[in-house]
């Protein structure tokens, strides 16, 4: 005689958190986060800003939490009004701003072959990787983790998902970014060093990707520091738009 299932499964010392998820566009449903995969030195002109030599290197990738990533597109209007606001972290005098195509991971795969990459993909975003720059900088002189320069709360604002069906697949289109009002970063997804397909195939190397994951691209020439009072203002043509004010963490 087959064993019954238990009236109720196992029990916790606490309330689960709530999964992280961005919107999709033009739908109801919400796309949730599994893991989140960043891209470094994907435009040659921002490795070289960096001291470092684009055709010498290949696509490398560190991580930010899932809880990290948040919706901030919307409410921008026509005078670039951000309602949203993204607190200032600790531990940093040196908060920088990056740019970037969000490829939004919707058919999971293993060393998947750069032809086949895009049809793992259900849609993009526009994403800001904030980073404590002068906690990296450390990092890297002491060849240190990067982990608490990129994963803090609150360092991957982000626009809605935009599905495939929706927009396709943007490979050249006009990235940017404004800091109250003035142009940051200006560059075109055509300037990626390793388009989408080959950082997912690349990545798919290492990781089995999974539906839900999100992979931060890389970020154009001009990054650079925002304070409190700052208003950033940024987005990917036909991809999406996003701004938000930062503000210390002692406001509410």
């Amino acid at each position: 005689m087959p064993l019954s299932a238990p009236e109720t499964g196992p029990t916790t010392p606490f309330s689960p958190p709530t999964p992280s998820s961005l919107p999709i566009v033009h739908s109801a449903e919400r796309f949730y986060l599994n893991r989140v995969y960043c891209v470094g030195r994907n435009y040659a002109d921002h490795a070289r800003e960096l001291g470092n030599d684009p055709d010498r290197e290949p696509p490398f990738f560190f991580a930010k939490p899932a809880d990290a990533v948040y919706a901030v597109d919307e409410g921008v209007d026509a005078q670039n009004v951000a309602p949203n606001t993204v607190p200032y972290p600790p531990e940093t005098d040196d908060l920088h701003f990056e740019m970037e195509l969000v490829v939004a991971i919707g058919v999971g795969g293993a060393d998947i072959a750069s032809a086949d990459a895009l049809t793992h993909v259900f849609g993009y975003g526009a994403g800001v990787d904030l980073t404590r720059r002068d906690l990296q900088d450390t990092a890297k002189a002491l060849r240190r983790p990067w982990d608490l320069s990129k994963g803090f709360d609150f360092s991957g604002p982000c626009t809605s998902i935009a599905p495939v069906a929706v927009i396709g697949h943007p490979d050249r289109a006009r990235i940017w970014l404004d800091v109250d009002g003035e142009k940051r970063q200006k560059g075109d997804l055509a300037d990626q060093i390793w388009p989408v397909s080959d950082v997912i195939a690349a990545l798919s190397r290492f990781v089995t990707l999974r539906p839900g994951d999100l992979i931060f691209t890389g970020t154009p020439a001009g990054v650079g520091r925002i304070v409190p009072g700052s208003t950033v203002v940024a987005g990917i043509d036909g991809v999406g738009d996003l701004a938000f004010r930062v503000i210390s963490p002692r406001q509410e």
